[in-house]
C-alpha cells in the first residue's frame, strides 16, 4: 500500500498515512479540523536490466565493448633508454 503526505492549509500540521489506492482522499485535518491538501512527492525510480540504455539496442558486443584493433597503438618507448635520462638529454 503507498504511503501519501498531507498538509493542513489552516494551522500548517503535515503527516504521512498509508492508504490503498482505493481510499478517498482526506479532506479534514486531524489536528484543527481545517482542510487537508495532499502533496506529491517526486518518485524514485531506478531502472534494472537490459533495455533502457542507448547501446542496448545495437547488435552483440560490438556495443558492449569498443574494438581495440580499429585504435591506433602508440609507439613504444625504447626499454634500454629510462624516460628522465632522455629527457634530460
Amino acid at each position: 500500500m503507498p504511503t501519501y503526505a498531507y498538509a493542513c492549509k489552516d494551522c500548517g500540521h503535515a503527516f504521512d498515512i498509508v492508504q490503498q489506492f482505493s481510499d478517498n482522499s482526506l479532506t479534514v485535518c486531524p489536528t484543527c479540523e481545517g482542510s487537508l491538501r495532499k502533496k506529491f512527492n517526486s518518485v524514485g525510480v531506478v531502472f534494472k536490466g537490459s533495455g533502457f540504455y542507448r547501446t542496448d539496442s545495437r547488435s552483440g558486443a560490438v556495443a558492449a565493448a569498443p574494438s581495440t584493433a580499429a585504435a591506433p597503438s602508440a609507439p613504444a618507448a625504447p626499454a634500454s633508454v629510462p624516460a628522465a635520462s632522455a629527457a634530460a638529454s
